[in-house]
């Protein structure tokens, strides 16, 4: 163009032709301020633009994304005259439609005397380009029923709308209409390509993109696009092959797609062999690609690799793409390197994005560094942003400040259904159930009709309830409003009928979604659990994974909480040779409930093992390791654990210290319990809840230090719930404190009238020291509030109190029986002997070796016969305990041997019953 200006200036006497074919070369050669500057001197120069002038500088100006000159021009051209020519409204059309300004660009096409084909074209896609789909179909039908007849750009606008909408049947529609006319060219086809592929239809994608004689690289990127988005890595691969063969030159939308493909931890080997050739072709310097293959390896999990990605980068595209890095550490759960990078950013002059201060706040847990970004938005703006908004509060209710987040909620002006969904999820996740529900209702009331994130996150208040009545409510608003179909709706109403109890309802819900989702399947295996229906449990899960269909972590989380319910730790056994094929092991979720299952199971060296798997172990899973030493009488390690999770850099919460004062109380560890009590408040700012205080209470009650068990119950600082009183009653129960029990017993029943274990413990006390008068009231008064004790044998109830029938006590004394021969077998020191005086079937445990003075009597716990595995595991727990006390001696391998052998036992009787 500079040869072009040169040659311009040598005319001695230039005319409008020549000045248009100037503007025109400008505005192809994309030098849009170069073509509205020589209009400028064209006019300076006395020469009268025509109509070919005014559409070629007003679409300069809609490239330049100017709108007021758009504007000045457009009233130049009415002035002129010009206006209704049929090149200056197609312009003017796209100009305003470019700007975002769709009415205006309506307006101009209605102003037209005769639209031509261009015309409609450029409305059609302008309502495309403003999202206004409803308006893309009405000018496409008006234009249908019209003299003008759509051609293939016409059709390939109108599918491009249905393949964003995913209305494959209106899409159909379209493409028999392109059939019929005959208009099937490489962009149709290609349209209707990206529609089946948007829509999930794969094979119907694929047999149309069959039909293209010479795919353009548009329509293989359109391909490989689809198969990603369908998780189907391995066909978009493959047609990333086929493209590559075909020659078909590759540019760097069609490269990203396929890195995006392989951004998954089981494709570590293909990405590594897709960067390779990204290397190698050059594709390496692209910002684009660059941003995606960070992309890539944080989704993979490797975030190590991003980071290196990223500082390989020279400045300049580094400073391109930062905003990328610190959304793949915040996708990484990496708050500090994000942090770091964030304000590096800042420090170096750049301008973070929406869309990295939103990932920024979505990992923040620190209230202080949060309230400095909410500062940054207000300073940058940023804060005008919808979606940095919803963030932000959901930033401060998830740092604990729920008041804050529903003052900065309050205050957006137009709310969408995601922030209505992130407010009312933040009430429910603080326990204000009944808020959130008025927020809803305020939500109908305004006028903003939900959509499925809010209708799931309602639900989601619903099964928190439990509320079933409210639950069905919203199920039935979904199917009036026509949006029950949606997979992220449908496995909320499957979670609310589980977490409510209707199984059936949750099945039907279930089976009617349109795929197979690892989200309610996880919901309706961990329902079956907790209804005690392990078999179904195990059986859908046999099902997805017979169909091909691969477990996420969620579902993989659910089945092995199902497992650890069950007795068959081969169940267990073969679920984590399934994770290991797939390779889950080094998920954080998945070791974690692994590692949960096994302590269930007594083996803490698979804990150990479980954990020592799981790469970047989080939180979750330094506290279930806790959790799980404790539960093994190993307070030691528990401990040691504990400072190791600190050392790592991860801050305690609330179910931490419940496993740290839970290894307290079971190693008799009472001063450091007192300690870490302590410390929660003045070292975390963590007010204790009852379940703590239920440990220290513990771990005085094991110590024998019952009055100042007492004392401190007295002394809490929040009111003692049944729990606490109950296991004060316990521990007055081992060591035969009668008055002590009675004032526990009393306020255990007093705060939960209907749960039987405080009656039975009193009654045991009471029947122990001979004080049947009162043994007697005690019954009375537990049948006269209609508590009942189940007695469960091997997963069945034999008989309840006050009912039982002859046949069922005689099977339950047969089966003690083979208890009681196992025990004798396996501990011959020991003194066994019956006792039903109270109508409680119980073995009694008696010590007569190394026994404390205190414990003469019952030393053990209750055993309701025959016990299934969780019962006598805990008792074999119980006397670990009382081993770690040095109160008696049991070698822990003649337990668990005892463990192993009496549950085979039971087994075989079951198979031969």
């Amino acid at each position: 163009m500079a040869d072009a200006a040169k040659l311009f200036d040598t005319i001695p006497q230039p005319d409008v032709v020549s000045c248009n074919i100037m503007i025109s070369g400008y505005k192809q050669h994309r030098l849009f301020e170069e073509s509205l500057r020589f209009f400028s001197k064209m006019h300076f120069l006395g020469f009268e633009a025509n109509e070919i002038s005014y559409g070629s500088v007003i679409s300069a100006c809609s490239a330049l994304q100017a709108p007021l000159f758009s504007e000045l021009v457009c009233c130049h051209t009415i002035k002129m005259g010009y206006f209704f020519y049929e090149v200056v409204q197609s312009a003017l059309i796209d100009a305003f439609s470019k700007n975002l300004r769709f009415e205006d660009a309506y307006k101009v096409f209605r102003d037209t005397l005769s639209a031509n084909v261009y015309c409609w074209n450029t409305i059609i896609a302008g309502a495309l380009r403003n999202q206004n789909y409803g308006a893309v179909f009405d000018l496409f039908h008006e234009m249908c029923n019209g003299f003008q007849k759509p051609d293939s750009y016409t059709y390939s606008s109108v599918l491009a709308a249905c393949a964003s909408l995913e209305e494959l049947r209106f899409g159909k529609v379209v493409q028999a209409r392109v059939i019929k006319c005959g208009a099937e060219d490489v962009f149709v086809c290609t349209s209707i390509v990206d529609l089946y592929a948007k829509c999930g239809h794969m094979a119907e994608a694929r047999e149309v993109f069959s039909r293209i004689s010479n795919p353009s690289v548009v329509s293989w990127t359109v391909m490989l696009s689809g198969y990603t988005k369908s998780n189907d890595a391995f066909s978009a691969l493959e047609i990333f092959r086929e493209m590559r063969h075909s020659g078909v030159e590759i540019n760097s939308c069609t490269v990203t797609s396929v890195i995006s493909a392989c951004g998954r931890p089981s494709m570590v080997c293909e990405a590594s062999q897709v960067h390779a050739w990204v290397f190698k072709s050059g594709f390496y310097l692209d910002t684009s690609v660059a941003a995606a293959l960070i992309s890539m390896y944080s989704k993979s999990g490797d975030i190590d690799l991003s980071e290196r990605v990223f500082e390989d980068l020279d400045d300049i595209r580094r400073q391109n793409i930062v905003n990328v890095m610190v959304t793949s550490f915040s996708q990484n759960k990496k708050p500090g390197k994000a942090i770091r990078l964030f304000t590096r950013m800042l420090q170096e002059g750049l301008k973070p994005d929406e869309f990295s201060v939103c990932s920024l706040l979505s990992v923040l847990d620190c209230l202080n560094i949060g309230k400095q970004v909410h500062s940054y938005t207000l300073k940058s703006g940023l804060i005008l942003d919808l979606t940095v908004g919803s963030s932000l509060f959901t930033m401060y209710s998830k740092c604990g400040s729920l008041e804050e987040s529903y003052s900065l909620f309050q205050e957006i002006p137009f709310k969408d259904n995601a922030c209505w969904a992130s407010m009312i999820s933040g009430f429910n996740e603080y326990g204000y159930l009944r808020e959130a529900v008025g927020l809803f209702r305020e939500m109908l009331d305004g006028g903003t009709s939900p959509d499925e994130s809010t209708l799931a996150a309602v639900l989601t208040v619903c099964s928190t309830l439990p509320s079933l009545p409210r639950g069905k409510e919203i199920h039935g608003y979904t199917l009036r409003a026509g949006i029950d179909k949606g997979m992220p709706l449908g496995s909320a109403l499957v979670n609310m009928y589980s977490k409510c109890g209707s199984l059936k309802l949750a099945r039907q819900v279930y089976d009617r979604l349109p795929e197979m989702d690892p989200v309610s399947c996880s919901s309706l295996i961990s329902g079956y659990s907790q209804h005690g229906l392990i078999q179904d449990g195990f059986l859908l899960f046999r099902d997805m994974v017979m169909s091909g269909f691969t477990m996420d972590s969620f579902a993989i989380s659910s089945i092995l909480k199902a497992a650890a319910l069950s007795e068959e730790s081969s169940l267990g056994a073969q679920v984590h040779a399934y994770i290991t094929k797939i390779g889950l092991c080094t998920e954080p979720s998945v070791g974690s409930s692994l590692l949960t299952m096994y302590s269930k199971f007594g083996s803490i060296e698979d804990c150990c093992k479980a954990f020592s798997q799981i790469n970047g172990p989080d939180l979750i899973a330094w506290t279930a390791l806790i959790a799980s030493y404790a539960q093994h009488g190993k307070a030691n390690e528990a401990l040691q654990v504990y400072n190791l999770t600190k050392e790592k850099g991860f801050t305690p919460d609330k179910v931490t210290f419940v496993g740290v004062l839970s290894a307290c109380s079971h190693g008799g560890l009472v001063e450091e319990g007192y300690f870490h009590l302590n410390s929660m408040v003045k070292d975390y700012g963590i007010e204790p809840e009852n379940r703590h205080y239920v440990c220290m209470v513990d771990a005085l009650g094991r110590s024998g230090r019952l009055r100042e068990a007492e004392k401190f119950i007295n002394n809490m600082p929040i009111k003692p719930d049944a729990l606490v009183w109950g296991t004060l009653l316990a521990a007055c129960k081992i060591y035969g404190e009668v008055e002590l029990g009675k004032l526990a017993a009393k306020k255990a029943i007093e705060l939960e009238p209907s749960d039987a274990g405080a009656y039975v413990s009193l009654s045991n006390i009471l029947a122990e020291v001979g004080e049947w008068d009162e043994v007697e009231e005690t019954r009375k008064l537990m049948k006269g509030t209609g508590v009942q004790k189940v007695f469960e044998v091997t997963g069945q109830i034999m008989f309840q109190e006050g009912e039982a029938q002859a046949k069922s006590v005689e099977e339950a004394r047969k089966r003690i029986k083979v208890l009681d021969e196992g025990l004798k077998e396996h501990f011959p020191n020991k003194n066994i002997r019956q006792n039903d005086d109270v109508g409680l079937l119980e073995i009694t445990i008696m010590a007569t070796f190394g026994a404390h003075k205190a414990h003469r009597e019952a030393i053990g716990v209750e055993i309701i016969g025959p016990v299934n595995t969780r019962t006598l595991y805990n008792w074999i727990e119980r006397l670990q305990d009382l081993s770690v006390m040095k109160e008696v001696e049991v070698p822990h391998d003649k337990l668990v041997n005892f463990f192993q052998r009496y549950r085979q036992k039971c087994l075989r009787q079951a198979a031969n019953a």
